[in-house]
């Protein structure tokens, strides 16, 4: 016991070895609608041969590369952030990757984006585009990625839900009808009102203990009601996952997918259409995961006065190679994930948490059937509790300097309204350095940030220029 303190520095960090444990494993419960999510994503789209990934090769392979860099990262970098299959990436694929090359080429392209992020990771560029993001627009990323997570939770849960109109766009309840009528959202908002006065009542445990509160509530309401999951003809069903403990809780994973990638996406598209993509999905990997990196590290309160954290050149090289693991084994790009705040919420201050969630990751494999009880809608909860803990870092940022004001709120805003957390970071960018050096102060300006800034601009105006070159 005394070693495992010392290497996760445990006590160095005023945590406990139960605590730990709780937050893992509060983060996998908070994650493990990924197991379900992914491969709907993914085996929901044919590619160009009219090839479709199987739903349950991808929920195994899911599993597996997000134990295996979950671990890792516990161990390299020592620090209770998980990872798993990121959203932004997937859907990229599945919407417009694939329509042009297969799927075993559309993930060798993900591996081409993981190993250009570790090269920069290990040359120290990635470490110096991060020094060089002013601690405003840090706090900014922070409070934006909890606001996004807050909204993720809502919309989860049927709170939020598409009116089917321009404006305004989204509405209270599933439909956006702006009346709360499904069983499993009423679920959501007790598990909600549990979970927070548990928190705010400073209980240890309040977050685990909601998530469980609620999951049992909704095994008992499925059993008696028999809700079924949402479709067309039963819009008030459960989300991704039904509540049930019928059928075995066990399933031999099926790990075909692993391996299955090629690189011969160049030939059949051509260099400058392969560039395009590959570019694109090193600018959304790249960001989205320097804005987690620093809303978690702030909110496990292990970032220094200028947002770094401990061993972070290790950790931006084990997050590069998230995606190489992700695309080798047809999981999709692998990144450090957002509701890892929810077992830093719970207290999980150290890699150990991380070895737990990975371990349930890898254990999910076998145990699929029993990781997808827990209905999404009470997952929902504990993100919006994690979500309004991060969104508290903006009382850190003085806003009696509009500009500074301007580009914080507009990072803060895009993040969720975008549903992206790399678009809510290239908007801040480029209004930091466009306002701020006209209000006179562009020597306090890195040079890098205005490279980064350009870079933003062209990732903003890919669609115009892939118009131009014909891609």
């Amino acid at each position: 016991m005394t070693r495992l303190d010392r290497f996760f520095e445990i006590s160095a960090r005023g945590s406990t070895i139960a605590t730990e444990l709780r937050g893992g494993v509060v983060s996998f419960i908070a994650m493990a609608y990924i197991i379900v999510l992914n491969p709907i994503i993914l085996s929901g789209a044919p590619d160009v041969e009219g090839y479709t990934l199987g739903f349950t090769q991808v929920s195994a392979v899911t599993s597996l590369a997000a134990g295996v860099m979950t671990i890792l990262f516990g161990v390299v970098a020592r620090l209770p952030f998980a990872f798993a299959a990121g959203l932004g990436i997937n859907s990229f694929l599945a919407s417009s990757i694939v329509g042009d090359v297969s799927w075993s080429e559309a993930m060798g392209l993900v591996v081409i984006n993981g190993v250009i992020i570790v090269l920069l990771a290990v040359t120290g560029l990635r470490r110096l585009i991060f020094d060089a993001v002013p601690m405003p627009l840090k706090l900014a990323i922070t409070a934006g990625i909890g606001l996004f997570i807050l909204f993720i939770g809502l919309v989860d849960a049927g709170f939020i839900g598409d009116t089917g109109f321009d404006s305004p766009p989204v509405g209270l309840g599933k439909d956006g009808s702006g009346s709360i009528t499904t069983v499993p959202t009423l679920i959501f908002v007790f598990t909600l009102l549990v979970t927070g006065i548990l928190v705010a009542r400073k209980v240890r445990g309040g977050i685990l203990i909601g998530l469980i509160a609620g999951t049992v509530i909704a095994i008992v309401v499925e059993a008696i009601w028999h809700i079924g999951p949402a479709g067309d003809e039963n819009p008030g069903g459960w989300g991704l996952s039904v509540p049930t403990l019928s059928g075995s809780p066990f399933a031999i994973p099926d790990l075909s997918l692993v391996g299955d990638f090629s690189l011969d996406s160049f030939g059949r598209i051509g260099l400058l259409a392969a560039l395009v993509l590959v570019f694109t999905l090193v600018f959304t990997n790249f960001f989205d995961a320097m804005g987690t990196f620093t809303g978690l590290s702030k909110q496990a309160e292990v970032a220094d006065e200028n947002g770094n954290f401990p061993r972070l050149q290790s950790a931006l090289v084990v997050e590069g190679a998230g995606a190489v693991v992700g695309g080798a084994v047809s999981a999709s790009s692998n990144t450090v994930f957002i509701e890892s705040g929810a077992g830093i919420g719970e207290g999980a201050r150290t890699g150990l948490a991380s070895l737990v969630t990975g371990g349930l990751f890898l254990a999910a494999m076998f145990l699929t059937p029993l990781a997808a009880i827990v209905p999404t809608e009470v997952a929902a909860a504990a993100l919006v509790i994690v979500g309004a803990m991060m969104a508290a870092h903006l009382t850190e940022i003085d806003f009696s300097d509009f500009s500074v004001a301007l580009p914080v709120v507009l990072t803060v805003a895009v993040m969720p309204l975008s549903y992206s957390i790399a678009n809510g970071i290239g908007v801040g960018f480029i209004s930091w350095v466009v306002v701020r050096s006209l209000s006179g102060k562009v020597r306090e300006i890195s040079p890098l940030l205005w490279v980064v800034a350009v870079g933003f601009l062209l990732y903003f105006a890919r669609g115009w220029i892939d118009s131009l070159v014909g891609v």
